[in-house]
């Protein structure tokens, strides 16, 4: 069930996202964005956090749990350092996951070497 869960959250997410931008004038950029902000305006409000025990994947790997992952980081440094907190916990939150994909996209370019097409 928990597959099944994952795979309608995400897909779920993945279509919004198509219809953005086949039916308005938004730029995937501009999308992107906009789902990251989602993320963390609903995990702030704590209106994320039951969907992602619902979904667990399907609502964390795409960029609406990139932000709530910034909000929660933000939420428990704010409850450990004070005012500091809500500067740091967010990048402290989110550190592993830059960092993995700075590191693997850096690998993945000496390994291969990019063609036009």
């Amino acid at each position: 069930m928990e597959y099944l869960n994952a795979f309608l959250c995400g897909g779920a997410l993945c279509l919004i996202g198509q219809v953005l931008i086949d039916r308005t004038a938004l730029t995937p950029a501009r999308i992107l964005v906009c789902y990251v902000t989602a993320g963390v305006v609903l995990g702030g409000l704590g209106l994320y956090e039951p969907l992602v025990r619902w979904a667990g994947a399907g609502a964390t790997v795409p960029l609406t749990g990139f932000g709530y992952l910034l909000s929660a980081g933000v939420r428990k440094a704010v409850a450990e350092q004070g005012l500091l907190g809500a500067l740091t916990g967010g990048l402290t939150a989110a550190a592993g996951g830059v960092t993995a994909a700075v590191f693997f996209g850096y690998l993945i370019a000496l390994l291969f070497r990019a063609r036009p097409k």
